[in-house]
C-alpha cells in the first residue's frame, strides 16, 4: 500500500503553492509606471524679446533724451535711428502751437515707427506754474489749489484731464503726480505743486491723481523719492540734503509713495537730494540704499524707477554725467533721464555701453531694467501711431466743465 501525505505536508505544500502565485499574479497585474512628464515652461515673449536685443538697443532703451527747438532735427534723427533712445521728454521750449506740438510728436514717432520698440513720449505736466501744453489750452490749477479743495474725486477728475489732453497731442507719459509733502517754507521747487503739507492729504489725492492719469491710458510718473519737501535748495542748482532719519521717512515723506505703490504705481522718478542719516555719499538717484534696499526690497516697488534730469545742477555740478548715469544704473535705475544737450545724451548713451563692455555693469542688471521697460510700453500698449488733429475745443469744455463743478460750485 502507497503510503498517504500527512496533513502537515500537505498544509504546507497548499501555503507554498499559494504565495507562489499571489506573487506571481502580483508581478503580472501591476502596470508599468509611466515617467512623469515636467510641465513644459511657459515662454515668455518678453524675455524672448530681449535675448533677440543688441547691446545698442538695450543701452538706447534706458536713456528718455530732450531736444532742442520746435522741429526734430539732424541730432535728434540720429538719437532715434542709430542710438535707438527709448524716449522723448518735452518742454515749454519745445512747445509752439497746438498745430507744431502735434507735428513734432508725429515725427518723433514716424521716425522710430521703422524700430520694434515705440517711444515713450513724455511730458512735465502738473497744471499751475508746470504747465507745458499750447497756450491755447486753459491751464489747470496748481496742487496746491486741488489740496485746499481736498476731494478725491475732483483730484481723480484732475488727473484724466492731465491724461487726456496730454495723450490728445500723442504723448504717453507724465512725469507727474507730484507726491512731496511741502513741509518746509523755504522750498522753492515743491511749494504749490504739493498737495498740501500733511502726509494723509497728499496721499489720498495724488493716488486719485495717478489713478486718473492711468484711466486716461497714460503712464503717470510719481516723484520725487523719497520726498523732496523738506530741502532748502532747489536740486535744479545745487545738491540739496536733509538731515531726516528712516524713522521721520516711513512716518512721513514715504507716506505718499508707500501707498501709491500699495495701489499700483506703474514709475517713479528718484530725486537729486542727499540723504545724510541714510546715505551721506550719493543722492537718492545714485543710491543702491535708496534705490535698491529702500524702494526695491522693502518697500516691494518693482515698476520702472527713472532719475530725475542728469543736466541740473544737483549732478553736473559734482559729477560727470556719465560717471552719474553708470552709479545710478549699478544703484538700480531703469531709466536715466537727460533733458538737455545733444552731447551729454551721447555721452551718456556711450559710457553706459562702455561700462557694460568692461564689466562695470553687468548685462544681467541691463536685462532686468529691459524687461521692466518692455512690460510697461506693453502694458500700455504704447503704438508709433500718429494723430491727425487734436480737438483743443473739447479738452477745454472738459476743463471749464470740471473747474465749475469743484472750484465754482456751478453744477
Amino acid at each position: 500500500m502507497i503510503p498517504l501525505f500527512n496533513k502537515k505536508s500537505i498544509i504546507w505544500t497548499m501555503v507554498t503553492l499559494s504565495l507562489v502565485f499571489m506573487i506571481g499574479c502580483s508581478s503580472v497585474a501591476e502596470p508599468a509606471q509611466e515617467e512623469i512628464k515636467q510641465p513644459e515652461k511657459e515662454i515668455d515673449p518678453i524675455e524672448e524679446q530681449i535675448k533677440k536685443m543688441t547691446l545698442d538697443e538695450k543701452i538706447g532703451q534706458m536713456v528718455i533724451i530732450g531736444l532742442d527747438g520746435y522741429t526734430m532735427d539732424d541730432n535728434t534723427r540720429s538719437m532715434v535711428e542709430n542710438n535707438r533712445v527709448g524716449g522723448f521728454i518735452l518742454f515749454g521750449e519745445n512747445v509752439k502751437s497746438s498745430d507744431q506740438l502735434l507735428a513734432l510728436l508725429n515725427s518723433l514717432k514716424s521716425t522710430n515707427s521703422k524700430n520694434n520698440i515705440p517711444l515713450f513720449i513724455s511730458v512735465d505736466q502738473e497744471g499751475g506754474r508746470v504747465n507745458r501744453m499750447p497756450a491755447e489750452v486753459k491751464n489747470l490749477p496748481s496742487s496746491k489749489k486741488i489740496g485746499k479743495v481736498n476731494n478725491e474725486k475732483f483730484s481723480y477728475e484732475i488727473g484724466n484731464i492731465l491724461g487726456e489732453e496730454i495723450k490728445a497731442f500723442g504723448f504717453n507719459m507724465d512725469f507727474a503726480p507730484v507726491l512731496d509733502i511741502n513741509s518746509n517754507p523755504k522750498n522753492s521747487v515743491i511749494g504749490d505743486r504739493a498737495f498740501g503739507t500733511n502726509a494723509e492729504v497728499v496721499s489720498k489725492l495724488g493716488i486719485q491723481t495717478m489713478k486718473g492719469i492711468q484711466t486716461a491710458g497714460v503712464i503717470p510718473v510719481v516723484k520725487h523719492f523719497p520726498g523732496h519737501g523738506d530741502t532748502a535748495v532747489d536740486s535744479h542748482i545745487g545738491l540739496p540734503s536733509v538731515e531726516n532719519d528712516m524713522t521721520r521717512l516711513k512716518s512721513f515723506e514715504l507716506v505718499p509713495f508707500n501707498d501709491a505703490i500699495q495701489n499700483g504705481a506703474d514709475a517713479v522718478m528718484v530725486a537729486h537730494i542727499v540723504l545724510n542719516k541714510i546715505d551721506s555719499e550719493n543722492p537718492a538717484s545714485l543710491s543702491k540704499t535708496i534705490i535698491t534696499d529702500l524702494l526695491r526690497n522693502e518697500m516691494n516697488f518693482d515698476g520702472l524707477v527713472i532719475t530725475d534730469d542728469m543736466t541740473m545742477g544737483a549732478i553736473v555740478k559734482n559729477y560727470t554725467i556719465s560717471d552719474a548715469a553708470i552709479k545710478s544704473v549699478n544703484a538700480g535705475s531703469d531709466i536715466v533721464l537727460v533733458c538737455h544737450g545733444y552731447d551729454n545724451e551721447v555721452a551718456v548713451i556711450n559710457n553706459l555701453k562702455k561700462a557694460v563692455e568692461d564689466g562695470t555693469i553687468s548685462e544681467e542688471r541691463i536685462d532686468e531694467s529691459i524687461y521692466r521697460i518692455l512690460k510697461l510700453k506693453d502694458k500700455y500698449k504704447l503704438k508709433d501711431s500718429t494723430l491727425s488733429l487734436v480737438d483743443v475745443e473739447k479738452i477745454n469744455n472738459k476743463i471749464n466743465n470740471t473747474l465749475d463743478i469743484y472750484l465754482n460750485g456751478i453744477n
